[in-house]
């Protein structure tokens, strides 16, 4: 299972820390890996619609890190899919991460978002997340002129990203929001980069993970699943962990899975696997971000309001919802 170690050995110290905060830093990734990295950027997002509050971080978020994420995991996420990353400024998407940190211990890691839809504003963002304390950068592909996204461009795009960074960064994958999948070719090329350090895959193609996984298997990158609902099958071809959105609502059911695919116990896992996938579509491909932060509510953690354009859900959506979690035992 791949480690955080090539980037202690490898790390290109950023010239405005010191020598020693490098060090420290890259300390901190040894021993550590991503397979625990469960909670997405739903934890902090964002916080009101156009008629409401207009706040980032609301008064329930913090006390949620440190009762949901801290026993389920060594770190999560901020500025994911489901952390409404495109309806936030600037400024907001670095709070976020701020505040993230300010509620984490020092041992918990920090990914965040930093995906933009430039080159050099990726780079930005970036580097400023990292001032704040991201420790790591999930970096989502440029998508607005798709079809001039070839590899050779995406394979520009993150090295440049990559070279300039001052934490590790993580592909990020996902073509149901931007209609581009990161070609296998420009993975494997990026793979070697040593300042990155693995992908998380949203897409679903358990073949196209495989084959990550196989065609990487000579460099220390990670291959994540980025989604509960393929995870077993994730695992089972030789990802090393997952970036879940079901983990907002059933998190400890999520962690179980892992334990069980870890373990070997695969009849178990296969089941749980199971009862899963209705849930975890329902709050992706079905009903999305207002699904997620609907159940995120009768779970009793901090759901809330929806950034326009997004919609609530109606109440016959609502009951649909209901219906894909009560079915499989959850409610």
């Amino acid at each position: 299972m791949g480690n955080w170690r090539r980037i202690c050995i490898n790390w290109a110290p950023f010239p405005s820390e010191t020598a020693e905060k490098d060090y420290n830093r890259q300390e901190k990734f040894r021993g550590n890996t991503l397979r625990e990295d469960w909670i997405p950027g739903r934890l902090l997002g964002g916080g009101g619609n156009d008629d409401g509050p207009r706040c980032v971080i609301l008064t329930g978020e913090a006390p949620y890190i440190q009762e949901i994420v801290l026993p389920l995991g060594h770190s999560f996420v901020v500025q994911g899919s489901n952390g409404e990353f495109p309806f936030l400024t600037s400024s907001e998407r670095l709070e976020v991460v701020s505040r993230a940190r300010q509620a984490l211990p020092k041992d918990k890691l920090l990914l965040a978002g930093s995906g933009c839809e430039s080159t050099q504003a990726t780079v930005e963002m970036t580097v400023s997340m990292a001032q704040v304390g991201a420790d790591a950068a999930m970096v989502v592909t440029p998508c607005y002129y798709r079809g001039r996204m070839s590899s050779a461009a995406l394979i520009h795009h993150y090295t440049k990203v990559a070279d300039l960074s001052p934490v590790p960064v993580v592909l990020y994958s996902v073509p149901a929001n931007t209609g581009l999948d990161l070609p296998v070719d420009a993975v494997v090329t990026l793979s070697q980069h040593p300042n990155i350090v693995g992908i998380k895959d949203s897409g679903g193609d358990v073949t196209r993970i495989g084959l990550i996984v196989h065609k990487t298997r000579s460099q220390d990158f990670q291959v994540l699943a980025g989604s509960a609902g393929f995870l077993l099958a994730s695992y089972a071809i030789g990802a090393v962990g997952g970036v879940c959105a079901l983990a907002n609502v059933l998190g400890s059911q999520v962690c179980q899975l892992e334990r069980l695919c870890l373990t070997g116990q695969w009849e178990d896992a296969q089941k749980l696997q199971h009862r899963l996938i209705e849930p975890n579509t329902a709050v992706t491909q079905r009903f999305g971000i207002p699904g997620l932060k609907k159940t995120m509510d009768w779970f009793g953690y901090y759901g809330g309001p929806c950034r326009s354009p997004l919609q609530e859900l109606s109440p016959a959506q609502e009951e649909a919802l209901r219906l894909d979690f009560a079915s499989n035992g959850w409610l």
